[in-house]
């Protein structure tokens, strides 16, 4: 018997991106699945876009009291899982596709595996979206990585998204790390996500990344600054050279001179941004 797969897609304001994604949810050569959306207050044509492929469509605001809570992508998740008929959740960004046998593959690892991490594909324009694209091919299945499916069981067993400790940023690298914590089995599948972040520039990608910045106090403060993962996650050695250098990954560098070069001055710039909003 072929278990339910409940795709559970957050959203707010994603109507350049939703229609792609639940199309490629569609595509899979799997069949077996639900999509459930859980917007929060999109303002453009979001919602209405995303009710031609699922009728699971719901504001978030209309089924929990957002007041004590501090990640909002953390709640709809929680929400969504509520929700989910499925034995199995998979919860990719809005602005994702998939390959398609990805969650075929899925759905037999979890046989072995209480939790999937996937490869992910940077799509972005020009010079600098190979250089992001070539970065985040050195974090698969790392600290800096997170689960994307889960047994539901687990989810439920672990508590789900921390929605009060911690704001979103940070929040898949802390369910995962409580995974980990409380031994669940990680893998990862072969087949891959597309990331689509468009239309790529420096500032962009550093105005982004100055976001996340101010969201990581949290989380840092829940596990501890002496925490391993935490060490990897925000330390200078990991972050600037181990994870780049580790499983004879370090390889890839040598072959691909100028892309490592583009890599390195955006993670130096990432760096000096973080060692300001810190020292501010």
């Amino acid at each position: 018997m072929h278990p339910l797969v409940s795709v559970i897609v957050t959203t707010k304001n994603e109507e350049n991106n939703i229609e792609n994604c639940l199309k490629s949810i569609l595509e899979q050569s799997y069949s077996h699945i639900e999509i459930i959306v859980v917007d929060n207050l999109s303002n453009d044509n979001t919602k209405k876009i995303a009710m031609k492929y699922t009728k699971n469509v719901y504001d978030i605001k209309e089924n929990i009291d957002l007041s004590k809570i501090k990640n909002f992508r953390g709640a709809q998740l929680n929400f969504g899982v509520e929700k989910a008929a499925g034995q199995i959740i998979f919860f990719p960004d809005a602005d994702m596709t998939f390959s398609k046998e990805l969650v075929k593959e899925a759905v037999r690892k979890l046989d072995e595996f209480d939790a999937l991490y996937v490869p992910e594909t940077i799509c972005g324009n020009g010079f600098l979206g190979k250089v992001r694209n070539f970065e985040r091919s050195f974090y698969n299945e790392t600290p800096i990585d997170g689960v994307r499916f889960v047994h539901k069981k687990v989810f439920f067993a672990v508590g789900g998204f921390d929605v009060k400790n911690i704001v979103f940023g940070p929040d898949d690298w802390d369910f995962t790390k409580t995974l980990k914590l409380n031994n669940y089995k990680l893998g990862i599948t072969n087949n891959m996500l597309f990331h689509h972040e468009g239309a790529l520039t420096v500032w962009a990608y550093l105005s982004k990344k100055g976001k996340y910045i101010n969201t990581f106090d949290g989380y840092i403060n829940k596990w501890g600054k002496n925490d391993p993962d935490i060490k990897k996650q925000f330390g200078i050695w990991y972050r600037f050279f181990g994870v780049f250098l580790e499983k004879g990954k370090w390889k890839k560098l040598i072959t691909h001179p100028l892309l490592t070069i583009g890599m390195y001055f955006l993670r130096g710039m990432v760096g000096v941004m973080f060692l300001i909003n810190k020292r501010v």
